[in-house]
Protein backbone atom coordinates (compact mmCIF):
# COMPACT_ATOMS: atom_id res chain seq x y z
CA UNK A 1 0.00 0.00 0.00
CA UNK A 2 0.94 3.22 -0.87
CA UNK A 3 1.09 5.39 2.22
CA UNK A 4 1.52 8.60 0.80
CA UNK A 5 -1.28 7.97 -2.63
CA UNK A 6 -3.32 6.68 0.71
CA UNK A 7 -3.16 10.50 2.50
CA UNK A 8 -3.49 12.46 -0.61
CA UNK A 9 -6.72 10.70 -1.55
CA UNK A 10 -8.07 11.11 1.97
CA UNK A 11 -7.01 14.57 2.59
CA UNK A 12 -8.22 15.85 -1.11
CA UNK A 13 -11.58 14.63 -2.80
CA UNK A 14 -12.43 10.99 -3.84
CA UNK A 15 -14.74 12.33 -5.94
CA UNK A 16 -16.14 15.52 -7.27
CA UNK A 17 -17.71 17.35 -4.38
CA UNK A 18 -20.56 19.36 -4.70
CA UNK A 19 -19.90 22.90 -4.65
CA UNK A 20 -21.87 25.08 -2.49
CA UNK A 21 -22.67 28.46 -2.72
CA UNK A 22 -20.18 30.44 -0.26
CA UNK A 23 -17.44 32.37 -0.06
CA UNK A 24 -15.71 35.43 1.03
CA UNK A 25 -12.46 37.16 1.09
CA UNK A 26 -11.35 39.45 3.43
CA UNK A 27 -8.03 41.12 3.21
CA UNK A 28 -5.28 41.77 5.96
CA UNK A 29 -6.87 43.74 8.79
CA UNK A 30 -10.55 43.96 7.64
CA UNK A 31 -11.78 40.99 9.54
CA UNK A 32 -10.25 43.03 12.76
CA UNK A 33 -12.08 46.40 11.60
CA UNK A 34 -15.42 44.15 11.17
CA UNK A 35 -15.05 42.34 14.90
CA UNK A 36 -17.38 39.15 14.46
CA UNK A 37 -18.76 40.30 11.44
CA UNK A 38 -17.90 38.35 8.45
CA UNK A 39 -19.52 38.58 4.54
CA UNK A 40 -19.77 35.70 2.18
CA UNK A 41 -19.76 36.43 -1.15
CA UNK A 42 -20.83 34.32 -4.56
CA UNK A 43 -18.83 31.57 -5.60
CA UNK A 44 -16.63 31.89 -8.53
CA UNK A 45 -15.93 29.52 -11.42
CA UNK A 46 -13.06 26.83 -11.32
CA UNK A 47 -11.86 28.16 -14.48
CA UNK A 48 -10.54 26.68 -17.84
CA UNK A 49 -8.27 24.74 -16.34
CA UNK A 50 -8.94 22.86 -12.99
CA UNK A 51 -7.35 19.32 -12.07
CA UNK A 52 -8.65 17.11 -9.42
CA UNK A 53 -5.38 17.50 -7.77
CA UNK A 54 -5.77 14.20 -5.91
CA UNK A 55 -4.69 12.15 -8.72
CA UNK A 56 -0.90 12.88 -8.39
CA UNK A 57 0.98 12.80 -5.25
CA UNK A 58 3.09 16.32 -6.15
CA UNK A 59 0.13 18.70 -5.58
CA UNK A 60 0.99 18.05 -1.93
CA UNK A 61 3.48 21.06 -1.23
CA UNK A 62 3.97 24.28 -0.26
CA UNK A 63 6.36 25.02 -2.54
CA UNK A 64 4.45 24.84 -6.50
CA UNK A 65 7.30 26.94 -8.52
CA UNK A 66 9.39 23.60 -10.15
CA UNK A 67 10.91 25.38 -12.87
CA UNK A 68 8.66 28.15 -13.38
CA UNK A 69 10.78 31.30 -12.97
CA UNK A 70 9.23 34.71 -12.25
CA UNK A 71 9.21 36.68 -9.21
CA UNK A 72 8.64 35.07 -6.17
CA UNK A 73 5.24 35.31 -4.64
CA UNK A 74 4.83 34.30 -0.67
CA UNK A 75 1.34 33.60 -0.30
CA UNK A 76 -0.34 33.14 3.21
CA UNK A 77 -3.92 32.47 3.10
CA UNK A 78 -6.22 32.37 6.43
CA UNK A 79 -10.02 30.27 6.80
CA UNK A 80 -12.34 31.51 9.30
CA UNK A 81 -16.26 30.21 9.65
CA UNK A 82 -18.41 33.03 8.64
CA UNK A 83 -20.75 32.15 11.47
CA UNK A 84 -17.86 33.13 14.09
CA UNK A 85 -14.64 34.69 11.51
CA UNK A 86 -12.54 32.23 13.80
CA UNK A 87 -9.72 30.20 12.46
CA UNK A 88 -11.09 26.80 10.85
CA UNK A 89 -8.13 24.09 11.14
CA UNK A 90 -7.44 20.79 9.26
CA UNK A 91 -8.91 21.82 6.04
CA UNK A 92 -7.41 21.40 2.44
CA UNK A 93 -6.57 24.69 0.49
CA UNK A 94 -5.97 23.99 -3.43
CA UNK A 95 -4.38 26.90 -5.40
CA UNK A 96 -3.58 27.22 -9.02
CA UNK A 97 -2.63 29.97 -11.96
CA UNK A 98 -1.15 30.46 -15.00
CA UNK A 99 2.72 31.25 -15.26
CA UNK A 100 4.45 34.29 -16.27
CA UNK A 101 3.28 33.92 -19.81
CA UNK A 102 -0.22 33.09 -19.21
CA UNK A 103 0.12 29.09 -19.37
CA UNK A 104 -1.41 26.51 -17.17
CA UNK A 105 -0.06 23.53 -16.33
CA UNK A 106 -1.84 19.84 -17.17
CA UNK A 107 -3.65 20.85 -20.49
CA UNK A 108 -3.19 21.05 -24.54
CA UNK A 109 -5.46 23.61 -25.86
CA UNK A 110 -4.87 26.07 -28.72
CA UNK A 111 -4.84 28.88 -26.55
CA UNK A 112 -2.67 26.88 -24.05
CA UNK A 113 -0.23 24.27 -26.64
CA UNK A 114 2.26 21.83 -25.22
CA UNK A 115 1.22 22.34 -21.13
CA UNK A 116 -0.42 18.49 -20.87
CA UNK A 117 0.71 16.10 -18.29
CA UNK A 118 2.78 19.35 -16.65
CA UNK A 119 2.19 19.88 -13.04
CA UNK A 120 3.29 23.42 -12.09
CA UNK A 121 1.77 26.25 -9.97
CA UNK A 122 -0.63 23.72 -8.52
CA UNK A 123 -0.88 22.57 -4.76
CA UNK A 124 -2.57 22.52 -1.66
CA UNK A 125 -1.75 22.19 2.04
CA UNK A 126 -3.67 21.77 5.28
CA UNK A 127 -4.80 24.52 7.12
CA UNK A 128 -3.16 24.89 10.91
CA UNK A 129 -4.71 26.05 14.39
CA UNK A 130 -4.62 29.66 12.48
CA UNK A 131 -6.68 28.42 9.94
CA UNK A 132 -3.53 29.09 8.33
CA UNK A 133 -2.04 28.00 4.67
CA UNK A 134 1.36 29.20 3.16
CA UNK A 135 2.94 28.47 -0.17
CA UNK A 136 5.50 29.64 -2.40
CA UNK A 137 5.20 30.50 -6.15
CA UNK A 138 5.66 32.96 -8.31
CA UNK A 139 3.28 36.14 -9.48
CA UNK A 140 1.29 35.30 -11.97
CA UNK A 141 1.22 36.56 -15.42
CA UNK A 142 -2.10 37.60 -17.49
CA UNK A 143 -3.53 36.04 -20.61
CA UNK A 144 -6.47 37.56 -22.92
CA UNK A 145 -9.73 37.77 -21.73
CA UNK A 146 -8.81 37.94 -17.72
CA UNK A 147 -6.99 39.66 -15.31
CA UNK A 148 -4.56 38.44 -13.43
CA UNK A 149 -5.50 36.25 -10.88
CA UNK A 150 -5.46 32.67 -9.00
CA UNK A 151 -7.61 30.07 -8.14
CA UNK A 152 -8.36 28.54 -4.97
CA UNK A 153 -10.76 25.90 -3.47
CA UNK A 154 -11.62 25.46 0.25
CA UNK A 155 -12.26 21.67 0.98
CA UNK A 156 -13.92 21.05 3.63
CA UNK A 157 -15.60 17.45 3.87
CA UNK A 158 -17.33 14.95 1.05
CA UNK A 159 -20.25 17.34 1.71
CA UNK A 160 -18.48 21.23 1.04
CA UNK A 161 -15.85 22.89 -0.62
CA UNK A 162 -16.12 26.07 -1.11
CA UNK A 163 -13.98 27.52 -4.72
CA UNK A 164 -13.27 31.37 -5.74
CA UNK A 165 -10.30 33.82 -7.05
CA UNK A 166 -8.00 36.29 -6.07
CA UNK A 167 -6.41 39.56 -7.25
CA UNK A 168 -4.39 42.16 -7.00
CA UNK A 169 -4.18 45.93 -6.56
CA UNK A 170 -3.86 46.97 -10.18
CA UNK A 171 -0.88 49.43 -10.05
CA UNK A 172 0.70 47.37 -7.80
CA UNK A 173 0.73 44.16 -9.86
CA UNK A 174 1.87 46.25 -13.39
CA UNK A 175 4.74 47.75 -11.55
CA UNK A 176 5.62 44.37 -11.10
CA UNK A 177 5.54 43.54 -14.82
CA UNK A 178 7.33 46.83 -14.96
CA UNK A 179 9.91 46.13 -13.17
CA UNK A 180 10.73 42.30 -14.35
CA UNK A 181 10.27 42.98 -17.74
CA UNK A 182 12.65 40.47 -18.81
CA UNK A 183 10.31 37.96 -16.97
CA UNK A 184 7.12 39.37 -18.07
CA UNK A 185 7.74 40.17 -21.78
CA UNK A 186 3.72 40.58 -22.19
CA UNK A 187 3.97 43.73 -20.37
CA UNK A 188 1.71 45.59 -18.46
CA UNK A 189 -1.92 43.56 -17.93
CA UNK A 190 -4.89 45.87 -20.25
CA UNK A 191 -7.62 44.77 -17.92
CA UNK A 192 -9.32 46.51 -15.65
CA UNK A 193 -11.63 44.72 -12.95
CA UNK A 194 -14.94 45.82 -14.29
CA UNK A 195 -13.63 44.44 -17.70
CA UNK A 196 -13.32 40.96 -16.54
CA UNK A 197 -16.27 38.49 -16.12
CA UNK A 198 -15.61 37.14 -12.88
CA UNK A 199 -14.79 40.57 -10.94
CA UNK A 200 -17.06 43.07 -13.20
CA UNK A 201 -19.68 42.42 -10.45
CA UNK A 202 -17.38 42.85 -7.68
CA UNK A 203 -14.15 41.88 -6.32
CA UNK A 204 -13.48 44.32 -2.77
CA UNK A 205 -13.27 41.28 -0.59
CA UNK A 206 -11.35 39.26 -3.27
CA UNK A 207 -8.19 41.68 -3.33
CA UNK A 208 -4.81 40.26 -1.61
CA UNK A 209 -2.45 42.10 0.07
CA UNK A 210 0.92 42.36 -1.66
CA UNK A 211 3.93 43.70 0.51
CA UNK A 212 7.75 43.88 -0.68
CA UNK A 213 9.99 40.87 0.82
CA UNK A 214 13.77 42.24 0.64
CA UNK A 215 15.13 38.77 1.92
CA UNK A 216 13.65 37.37 -1.54
CA UNK A 217 13.25 39.94 -3.49
CA UNK A 218 9.50 39.56 -4.27
CA UNK A 219 6.28 39.62 -2.50
CA UNK A 220 4.50 38.22 0.33
CA UNK A 221 0.39 38.16 -0.36
CA UNK A 222 -1.61 37.67 2.11
CA UNK A 223 -5.66 36.92 2.11
CA UNK A 224 -8.63 36.23 4.32
CA UNK A 225 -11.02 33.79 3.07
CA UNK A 226 -14.81 33.12 5.50
CA UNK A 227 -16.56 30.18 4.33
CA UNK A 228 -19.92 28.22 5.43
CA UNK A 229 -19.18 27.25 8.97
CA UNK A 230 -18.00 28.02 12.23
CA UNK A 231 -14.47 28.17 13.71
CA UNK A 232 -12.36 24.93 14.57
CA UNK A 233 -14.09 23.05 11.73
CA UNK A 234 -17.82 22.52 13.63
CA UNK A 235 -20.91 23.42 11.16
CA UNK A 236 -20.77 21.69 8.10
CA UNK A 237 -17.19 21.33 8.16
CA UNK A 238 -18.46 18.44 11.32
CA UNK A 239 -19.50 16.57 8.30
CA UNK A 240 -17.29 13.60 7.85
CA UNK A 241 -18.99 10.97 5.43
CA UNK A 242 -15.60 9.77 4.48
CA UNK A 243 -15.11 8.11 8.24
CA UNK A 244 -18.21 5.71 7.41
CA UNK A 245 -19.26 6.14 10.81
CA UNK A 246 -17.07 3.86 12.15
CA UNK A 247 -14.51 5.82 14.26
CA UNK A 248 -14.01 9.70 14.88
CA UNK A 249 -10.48 11.43 14.96
CA UNK A 250 -10.01 14.19 17.57
CA UNK A 251 -7.94 16.52 17.67
CA UNK A 252 -3.98 15.79 19.51
CA UNK A 253 -3.18 17.20 22.78
CA UNK A 254 -1.75 19.21 23.74
CA UNK A 255 -1.03 21.27 20.65
CA UNK A 256 1.24 22.69 19.66
CA UNK A 257 3.20 20.49 21.43
CA UNK A 258 7.09 20.39 22.36
CA UNK A 259 8.04 16.91 22.35
CA UNK A 260 5.62 14.57 22.51
CA UNK A 261 1.52 14.52 22.24
CA UNK A 262 -1.23 12.51 22.31
CA UNK A 263 -4.01 11.72 19.67
CA UNK A 264 -7.17 10.85 20.85
CA UNK A 265 -9.86 8.66 18.74
CA UNK A 266 -13.19 6.63 19.52
CA UNK A 267 -13.67 3.31 17.40
CA UNK A 268 -17.89 2.64 16.76
CA UNK A 269 -16.57 -1.27 16.12
CA UNK A 270 -12.99 -3.29 16.51
CA UNK A 271 -10.35 -2.39 14.19
CA UNK A 272 -7.33 -2.65 13.45
CA UNK A 273 -5.52 0.89 13.56
CA UNK A 274 -2.32 2.78 12.48
CA UNK A 275 -0.98 6.07 12.65
CA UNK A 276 0.74 8.04 9.76
CA UNK A 277 2.63 11.28 10.07
CA UNK A 278 3.77 13.47 7.07
CA UNK A 279 5.38 16.71 6.52
CA UNK A 280 4.30 19.53 4.67
CA UNK A 281 6.28 18.16 1.57
CA UNK A 282 3.94 14.95 1.84
CA UNK A 283 6.93 12.76 2.95
CA UNK A 284 6.06 10.19 5.55
CA UNK A 285 8.10 10.72 8.57
CA UNK A 286 6.70 8.18 10.94
CA UNK A 287 4.12 5.56 11.56
CA UNK A 288 3.32 3.31 13.91
CA UNK A 289 2.86 -0.17 14.16
CA UNK A 290 -0.92 -1.90 13.32
CA UNK A 291 -2.95 -2.26 16.35
CA UNK A 292 -5.97 -4.13 17.10
CA UNK A 293 -8.72 -2.09 19.31
CA UNK A 294 -11.89 -2.96 21.01
CA UNK A 295 -15.01 -0.61 20.31
CA UNK A 296 -14.67 2.17 22.44
CA UNK A 297 -12.00 5.56 23.42
CA UNK A 298 -8.16 5.44 22.33
CA UNK A 299 -5.19 7.43 22.34
CA UNK A 300 -1.87 7.14 20.87
CA UNK A 301 1.20 9.40 21.90
CA UNK A 302 3.86 10.20 19.18
CA UNK A 303 7.19 11.99 19.36
CA UNK A 304 10.25 11.90 21.77
CA UNK A 305 10.64 8.42 20.83
CA UNK A 306 7.28 7.40 21.72
CA UNK A 307 5.97 4.47 18.83
CA UNK A 308 9.26 5.07 17.66
CA UNK A 309 8.39 8.58 16.46
CA UNK A 310 10.56 11.79 16.93
CA UNK A 311 9.21 15.19 15.44
CA UNK A 312 11.08 18.06 15.12
CA UNK A 313 9.46 21.80 15.76
CA UNK A 314 7.18 21.81 12.60
CA UNK A 315 3.60 21.23 10.92
CA UNK A 316 2.85 17.90 10.42
CA UNK A 317 -0.59 16.04 8.96
CA UNK A 318 -1.44 13.09 11.32
CA UNK A 319 -3.89 10.15 9.12
CA UNK A 320 -5.51 6.85 11.00
CA UNK A 321 -6.15 4.54 8.92
CA UNK A 322 -9.20 2.19 10.28
CA UNK A 323 -9.65 -1.09 8.51
CA UNK A 324 -12.63 -3.34 10.03
CA UNK A 325 -15.18 -6.06 8.73
CA UNK A 326 -17.04 -3.15 6.57
CA UNK A 327 -13.58 -2.03 4.93
CA UNK A 328 -10.76 0.49 5.57
CA UNK A 329 -11.65 3.99 6.41
CA UNK A 330 -8.66 7.34 6.66
CA UNK A 331 -8.89 10.90 8.05
CA UNK A 332 -6.86 13.53 9.11
CA UNK A 333 -5.65 16.81 10.71
CA UNK A 334 -2.48 19.11 11.26
CA UNK A 335 -0.33 19.42 14.37
CA UNK A 336 2.31 21.64 15.05
CA UNK A 337 5.83 20.95 16.95
CA UNK A 338 7.48 23.56 18.67
CA UNK A 339 10.71 23.99 20.44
Amino acid sequence: MNNRRDFIKIAGLAGAASLLPFKVTLAKGVADKLAASCTLIPTETAGPFPLDLTANSTYFRQDVREDKTGVQLNLKMKIVGVNNCEPMGNLRVNIWHCDKDGLYSGYDQQNNAGQAGLTYLRGYQMTDVNGEVDFVTIFPGWYSGRICHIHFQVYVSSVYAAISQMSFDINTKNAIYANNSSLYTKGADPMNFAQDNIFSDGYTYQIATLTPNSSTGGYDAYIEVAIQGSGTATGLGALEPETGGQFKLNQNFPNPFSDETTIPFTLNNTASVKIDLFDLAGRNVGSTTVQTLSAGDHTITVGNGKNGINLAPGSYIYQISVTNNYGTYRQCKMMTGIK
